[in-house]
């Protein structure tokens, strides 16, 4: 188990750090999303630390069919394959099985579906799962649990999270068999929980006291962001969050912007992940302390100041506007590289002030100023 420091709270809101095989993380934290083992728009391991990221989520789900995870682990495991020294988080696959709900069928024994690939049958359980993360290496290994649409009917969620609750023990007592193995890259792999249920706040918190009784290293909020309102997310946080043990990380997954990352750490949530930076930056939405911006707009056209004159990110201190803005309009790749860099350092810095404020007890004052500009256009 991780060593888990609670350095300061403000209302709900935690500054804390876990420290894992791989270096200590302080939180709140944003991963940031490298889903086949590297984040769209052309950025490498190299430039992660110049956006201040320290943490790197991969997928199990797309790992394992291309490029496979035995071959990965011929090569070192993921960290070593792609060059990348931090901590390394791998969503268990859960959420992609979900995704493909026309060409995917689950039972008590797992999920089986048609690769995209090239058409092939694959199947993937809870011990398959694990064993893929196992062969990866990853420090931090999500369980592998269903995704549930919402909205569900009541009586199918019930049965799905005790479902998930028997794959979180069959993924506890596999993580614990392989952690065994002299053959295992890394013995020390972490284990999270995820808590589901939809909208139905009563089964999350049903679900939640069911899973923290099954010893894992930190627990996560699953199944949210998947067509549910902002509110009932944060009402489901809210719910949740006071059943989760207070001396373990709590992530909250696939989510979001910067408003609900905002929302969800003054809920008390510690660890996040998204690829909205990444969508948004494709198109030219960027993110800034003033609010979003559209880069294609026309008013940027002559404009000769960075996206944001307070940000220190490798696209801010050496472009202008102007010429981002031409990059996008004439398709030209640096132009999505330099929104995606922008992006996760923002997101990155986003994160870095929240433990800082936190840990000033100025929290609250930042909460309640950035509330009402984050989720909002950018004026200038």
């Amino acid at each position: 188990m991780g060593r888990f420091t609670l350095i300061a709270k403000q209302g709900r809101a935690r500054r804390t750090r876990f420290e894992t095989p791989h270096g200590a993380i302080e939180t709140p934290v944003f991963m940031n999303v490298g889903t086949a083992a590297a984040i769209r728009g052309g950025v490498g391991p190299e430039d992660l630390p110049a956006l201040n990221c320290t943490v790197e989520l991969s997928n199990t789900y797309h790992l394992h069919l291309r490029p496979g995870d035995e071959l990965i682990k011929k090569l070192g495991g993921i960290r070593k394959f792609m060059n990348w020294n931090g901590p390394v988080l791998t969503d268990s696959g859960g959420f992609q099985v979900f995704s493909l709900a026309h060409r995917r069928k689950i039972t008590e024994e797992g999920a089986s579906f048609t690769s995209y690939i090239d058409g092939r049958r694959v199947f993937i359980g809870p011990e398959e799962s694990i064993r893929i993360q196992s062969n990866l290496a990853s420090t931090i290994a999500m369980a592998f649990d269903e995704c549930i649409a919402n909205p569900s009917p009541k009586p199918y969620v019930a049965r799905s999270i005790a479902r998930t609750s028997r794959w979180l023990e069959r993924c506890r007592h596999e993580l614990d068999r392989l952690n065994g193995l002299d053959t295992t890259l890394n013995r020390d792999q972490m284990l999270f929980g995820i808590d589901q249920g939809g909208v139905y706040t009563d089964l999350r918190v049903q679900h939640m006291r069911e899973i923290r009784d099954i010893p894992c290293d930190g627990y996560a909020i699953g199944g949210l962001s998947v067509g549910e309102t902002a509110e009932q997310m944060y009402e489901v946080i809210s719910a949740v969050e006071p059943e989760m043990p207070a001396d373990k990380p709590r992530y909250l997954m696939g989510v979001g912007t910067p408003l609900n990352i905002l929302e969800a750490v003054h809920l008390g949530v510690d660890f996040f992940d998204c690829v909205l930076p990444l969508r948004n930056a494709q198109h030219g939405n960027v993110f800034t302390w003033n609010g979003k911006m559209r880069l294609l707009a026309e008013k940027y056209r002559l404009d000769e100041r960075p996206i944001d004159e307070n940000c220190a990110c490798p696209a801010c201190r050496q472009h202008s506007r102007a010429y981002i803005r031409h990059l996008l309009k004439v398709d030209e790749r640096l132009g999505m590289r330099l929104c995606v860099l922008h992006n996760l350092f923002f997101y990155n810095e986003l994160t870095t002030r929240m433990r800082r404020e936190i840990e000033l007890g100025s929290f609250e004052s930042f909460y309640s100023k950035y509330r009402d500009i984050l989720g909002e256009f950018a004026e200038d």
